[in-house]
Order: C-alpha cells, then structure tokens, then sequence
C-alpha cells in the first residue's frame, strides 16, 4: 500500500452488516486504511440479497471493496480470542450492533478502550444510544418514513419511498467523516473515543434544507425545494431529458433554444417563484416544443447553455467518457466469479498521484488464515480454531 494517502497505515476492524457501516468503512479503505470485515459465521445477511450474480449478492460487492476477510464467532472463546487480539492492534473499530448486543458479546467501548486508549470505536445504530427508540433495529426505508423523506417525495395520498438506500449512503459518509475527525483529534491528544453516528441523525442531517421552523408560522406549510415544474424530468420525441433552469441565464437560454423566446420576455415568468406559480401554463408548452427532437438531441443542442442529462439507465454509467476520464470505475477479480467493474474511489487525492486500487470484496472468512498468521497463531492452533468452528476459512 503506497503511504500517500491519508490513512495509510490505519487499521480498522469492520463489525458492521447491509450498507452503511460496510461502505462507510470502504470510505475509509478508499482514504488508504487496512481494513478487514469481520463477519459472524453466518456471514454479513448482505450477502444473502437477491442477485442475479452467481453465489454472490451485487449489494455486498458493491460496499465491501477494498477489505481483507476474517469470520468468527465472537460467541465462542477462540474467536473472541482472535478479536481481541485483533482489537489490540486496531486504530478503529465499527459496528451497527443496537446498544445493548456489544456488552453482551464483551466488545463494547468500555471493555475494549481498556486494552486499546487510542482506539476509535464508531457505532451506528438505529436511532442513537439513548430514549426510547434505542434497542430498535433501524432500516432506512423505516428511517425515511419516520422522518417526512417518504411523505415530501410523494403525495399526501400516496407517500413514496426514495429508492438507492439514501439515508444508508449519507450515513455511511457521516460515519467516514466521524471516524477521520476522532483519528485527527488521536493525533494531537493521544486518546482515542467514542464516534456516535445514527441513520436516524444521518436522515435529518440530508434534509437540512427542508428542517428550518420559524417562530409561530404555522405547522402545514409548503417545504418543497423543487422549483416549480420547469426543473425536473421531460418526455421528449424519444426518451426523457432532466432540465434545470433556475437562474436567469439558464431560463433565457432554454427558451430561446426550443423556440420560445417570447417566455423569457414575459414578466409574468421571470423569476423561479412566478414560473413555480404558473406551472399549469409552462410545463404544457415546454413540453410540446420537446416533441421536435430526441432527449440526446436536445442534450447536444444544449450543451453548457442548458444544465440537463438524458435519463439514462445505470448500465450506461460504465461507458460515459466523463466517468472513465475520471477514473470512476475499476475492475476487480473476485474468486468465484471472475471479474467485475464497480465504482473506484470516489475521492481523489493530489499528493497520492492517482486513486487508490482495492482489492475485490472478500470472500466469507477469504484471509481467516493468512490474518491469523500475522497475528502470530501457529498452523496447529489456526488448524485447531478452524476445526472447533471459533473461525472459519
């Protein structure tokens, strides 16, 4: 691993299951830390969501780049003892365990800073460390739900959840951006800490926008930051075009390249409010003048003139040239499949001269035996963990 990125020769323990704990701590791989995904014997339940790829769920390859492999159940004395041993040498640790599931398994912050001070021990929960939502497993369509994502996406009789696990993505982000924080603060203490990250916090932190309350205005009010019709998705002759045309120059050169300057003329349009408040008249009119060409077309014509995309599908993103400028997308080589492409890091860095290459997710308990070993376990007793079933390979 080259030591010019930022958290190079970090070690960091990944406890965590679904998606934002593993992607938060490919995050941190993507920023040059080592970090080895532990899983319990029955694996991370990522990988056992539908896929079409063979003996693998696309999801888990998805979150898990860049991570060495080890399983163990922390339930039996080997592999706890492989934990801790683990843990000892760590400069992170993760989990999305609910509050009360680590002390239980004796992996809590308190029994653990006891062997490690410097240790940073991240958890993500649910819904917080405390009141009375605590012990609930949270899920981010439910955290959407919860807190008025589902009820301002859709209608008032028909609410809709935002798919692509939103709150699980901004979470991870939360998580990544708490743990490099708490390893800034270790370098100039000494003293590692508690980094306290919730899907339920990370649910309200993506909506800050829309979370303002004045003094005594009144509970029902419109709180939506879309601008009014213009500004959104389009059928066309073939295929839809996303526009956006807020400011002044943008809604001017729409008009005047679909053949309707006479809008940008107009008064009664000419400011986001008024259009948002005669969209009934413009989005008709804009949409019959869309009808003379294709969405590629009009992506082409508009050019830098119109910020607007083609709705393209997510297949599409492994051949757009912007992406593989970019360095977007690496390949992988996964054991039981071959090769794969998926996002590379998203994140460059100068001094590092280009984006960090991740090994492919791993495999359940795919380095169980090479981990053991440079922890100084011999082959009889790696033999002997692996044949009582306190790990597995």
């Amino acid at each position: 691993m080259s030591g010019d990125f930022p958290l190079s020769g970090i070690k960091v323990l990944d406890l965590s299951a679904y998606i934002a704990g593993p992607y938060g701590c490919n995050l941190l791989a993507d920023m040059g830390a080592e970090v080895i995904k532990v899983e319990p014997p029955e694996g991370d339940n990522l990988r056992k969501y539908p896929s079409t790829l063979p003996d693998e769920s696309r999801a888990f390859l998805g979150v898990n780049r860049g991570k060495q492999g080890i399983c163990l159940d922390l339930k039996s004395e080997q592999g706890y003892e492989v934990f801790i041993r683990l843990a000892r040498e760590a400069d992170v640790i993760v989990h999305n365990f609910r509050p009360s599931v680590p002390p239980r398994l004796r992996i809590d912050y308190d029994t653990l800073r006891e062997l490690n001070p410097r240790l940073v021990y991240c958890s993500l929960t649910g819904y917080g460390q405390s009141g009375p939502l605590a012990s609930r497993a949270g899920y981010d369509q439910v955290l959407q739900a919860r807190t008025g994502i589902c009820a301002s996406q859709g209608t008032p009789e028909q609410p809709q959840i935002v798919y692509g696990s939103v709150v699980d993505y901004y979470g991870a982000a939360m998580l990544a951006n708490g743990v490099t924080a708490a390893l800034f603060q270790r370098e100039r203490t000494g003293a590692g800490q508690h980094v306290c990250v919730s899907l339920l916090s990370s649910a309200l932190a993506m909506q800050a926008a829309r979370l303002v309350v004045a003094e005594n205005e009144p509970r029902d009010i419109n709180r939506d930051m879309r601008s009014g019709g213009i500004t959104g998705i389009h059928p066309t002759r073939e295929g839809h075009l996303y526009i956006s045309a807020n400011t002044p120059h943008f809604w001017r050169a729409l008009c005047q390249l679909i053949g309707l300057s006479e809008l940008a003329e107009n008064e009664r349009y000419d400011t986001v409010k008024k259009r948002a408040a005669h969209v009934d008249e413009l989005v008709p009119m804009l949409r019959e003048a869309l009808q003379a060409k294709s969405a590629a077309q009009w992506e082409a014509l508009f050019g830098d003139q119109v910020p607007c995309s083609v709705v393209r599908k997510v297949e599409d993103v492994f051949e757009d040239a912007q992406v593989q400028e970019q360095g977007l997308v690496g390949e992988h080589e996964h054991p039981a499949f071959g090769r794969y492409k998926t996002i590379a890091n998203p994140i460059s860095f100068g001094q590092a001269g280009a984006r960090r290459q991740l090994r492919s997710a791993p495999g359940l308990g795919q380095h169980s035996r090479e981990l053991m070993r440079e922890l100084g376990y011999t082959e009889a007793e790696i033999e002997k963990a692996i044949a009582d079933k306190g790990v597995l390979a």
